[in-house]
């Protein structure tokens, strides 16, 4: 299978103080091309530190990461950039939808950024919206959104540029348990049709819907568990 991640030993220090803290240690992972993986894991354990990594928004101090076969540690930063802008998609816990547009011209935000010169952008952003249920709420602004429609269009502005990753981090976080449902339920379909997701979550029923669940704590890889194996959820959720 076409490896989408592969890191190998990935180590990233902060200092605190006088104190090194290794907030990832030795992490290596794949994801393949259609895979569907939930990362979880105890506040500090490393999930927000290797999700930066793995979306380009960090570096790690030592180790090797490869996204879609091109080694990301030897990039400058424009490059990095243009990689991430182009081949991964990002849904945020907080939604990060600017206030000021409508959730339409949120979505095409993407492709103007990227200067996508392909013909029919509106209407490609409408297609979507349409299909991720917003069809009737593209000219509405986000205050004027419920909290599961925000995340609709969050999602909808991670696909626009159809990208092959998807990273998802917290992304029921702020949403009640029936849209949390609806929203990994969407995740779940998208997956079906092909799209590898990478989700960060501290809920186990979330995590369970993915085809893989790695426990992180203390920077490293602890455990990882197929569909059918049920890790315990005191282990998850430990401080």
């Amino acid at each position: 299978m076409f490896h989408v991640i592969a890191t190998d030993s990935l180590c990233r220090r902060f200092q605190v103080g006088d104190t090194i803290v290794r907030a990832l240690d030795d992490v290596s992972l794949t994801v393949t091309q259609g895979d569907f993986v939930a990362v979880m894991g105890p506040s500090g354990s490393g999930k927000s530190t290797l999700m930066n990594i793995l979306g380009c928004l960090d570096r790690a101090d030592d180790g090797s990461y490869r996204l879609l076969d091109q080694s990301v540690a030897s990039m400058d930063d424009v490059s990095l950039s243009s990689l991430r802008n182009r081949y991964i998609g990002f849904v945020f816990q907080g939604f990060h939808l600017l206030p000021r547009l409508t959730a339409l011209e949120n979505v095409l935000l993407p492709l103007r950024f990227a200067k996508d010169a392909r013909t029919g952008q509106v209407q490609r952003a409408s297609d979507l919206m349409g299909r991720l249920g917003l069809g009737d709420r593209m000219h509405h602004r986000p205050n004027q959104l419920s909290g599961g429609q925000r995340q609709r269009a969050a999602i909808a502005r991670a696909l626009v540029m159809e990208p092959p990753l998807l990273l998802a981090d917290e992304p029921t976080g702020n949403l009640d348990s029936r849209t949390s449902g609806e929203i990994m339920d969407l995740f779940v379909e998208l997956n079906d049709e092909g799209q590898t997701i990478l989700v960060v979550t501290h809920e186990d029923e979330i995590a369970m819907k993915s085809h893989r669940v790695i426990l992180m704590r203390d920077g490293r890889i602890e455990r990882e568990s197929s569909r059918r194996e049920r890790v315990l959820p005191e282990a998850m959720h430990a401080n």
